[in-house]
């Protein structure tokens, strides 16, 4: 299978929309982003399902997932649209159920179903949604997966499970596409991967580290072998942090926005290299570079098994930069 590039929109979670003023242009330039990302070959757009700011609450723009979702689906003709990842815990499974199917229909059958068991607690505190471990948040996740496979397959969907419970829901139309793929994000090993041979169409992984993609992608191997499903099957997804330096602009230019809110949230400033290492809360390890070591970086994680990327790149306010990726990284890639 040949490797496929999404990209993040602006949304607003990473203070991507904060130098626009205007609530009304901020949904405007995600739909410009979005529409160019679909002229410039990118297989998908993908949104956060968040409600605040990172890495700390701001009062400032934070566009909601699914209605974002429904709305970029009508703003554009081709390009493929995900969530990465919906949160579990923020809407009942069969309702989310019934949200995808309407948002694959009116995308003509575009759309990929993010999902995963949610973290991000002073969201879970701040909106009033009760927030249990995260063994438990996983036992949710699993029920929830059983009830969207039954909502989008049954003419009458039951589940009877300790979180959830449905009794003969009618989900019509349940969608465009044959079957709509569940693209599940985490890499715990034991259950969240599990899960991923159990119910999923695609695992998502952050991070640069080809020796971490090859131990997860293994993982998800062996649960194949253990619950009978082809490892083929799977789309092998990488979320990575993509800080591509535009002609003249030095790695430190690059990545003055990205550096300037981490600092803000561990209290120091913070260099280039902690930068890079990255690990803090909403941002995982960043690549830094022009578009050939990007290139460079992308083939070593494919050889570690990665088939599918989706990328956040460094200054999302601006075309620019995703320009150039398109231009002279994409074409590597087709």
């Amino acid at each position: 299978m040949a490797v496929k590039f999404g990209v993040l929109v602006p949304q607003g979670w990473h203070l991507d929309l904060q130098d626009i003023p205007d609530p009304v242009e901020k949904y405007e330039h995600m739909t410009r982003f979005a529409q160019e990302a679909e002229r410039l070959g990118f297989d998908s757009i993908w949104l956060y399902d968040h409600f605040h700011t990172v890495p700390t609450p701001e009062i400032e723009t934070t566009f909601e997932c699914w209605i974002s979702t429904a709305a970029l689906a009508r703003d554009t003709k081709n390009v493929r649209i995900g969530q990465m990842v919906t949160c579990n815990s923020y809407r009942p499974p069969a309702l989310l159920a019934k949200m995808a199917s309407t948002v694959d229909v009116l995308s003509h059958g575009r759309l990929d179903f993010g999902i995963g068991a949610g973290w991000y607690e002073h969201e879970y505190n701040a909106y009033g949604y009760p927030y249990p471990d995260g063994p438990e948040r996983l036992r949710m996740l699993n029920e929830a997966l059983q009830i969207f496979h039954a909502m989008w397959k049954e003419p009458y969907a039951t589940f009877e499970g300790k979180y959830y419970q449905v009794n003969g829901a009618i989900n019509e139309p349940k969608g465009v596409q044959p079957h709509i793929p569940v693209w599940i994000g985490g890499a715990g090993e034991k259950v969240t991967l599990k899960l991923v041979a159990k119910y999923g169409d695609a695992c998502n992984i952050g991070g640069t580290d080809p020796a971490w993609y090859k131990r997860k992608f293994d993982i998800v191997r062996r649960h194949c072998e253990d619950v009978g499903r082809d490892y083929n099957d799977i789309i092998k997804s990488a979320e990575v942090f993509t800080a591509l330096l535009l002609p003249g602009q030095t790695p430190e230019q690059a990545t003055a926005k990205g550096r300037r809110d981490v600092s803000k949230l561990v209290g120091h400033e913070v260099g280039l290299e902690e930068f890079v290492k990255g690990g803090f809360v909403g941002y995982p390890p960043n690549f830094v570079g022009t578009p050939q070591q990007a290139i460079e970086l992308y083939n070593t994680l494919i050889e570690a098994g990665v088939d599918y990327f989706i990328i956040y790149l460094n200054d999302l306010s601006r075309l620019d930069t995703l320009q150039l990726f398109g231009e002279e990284v994409l074409p590597a890639f087709r």
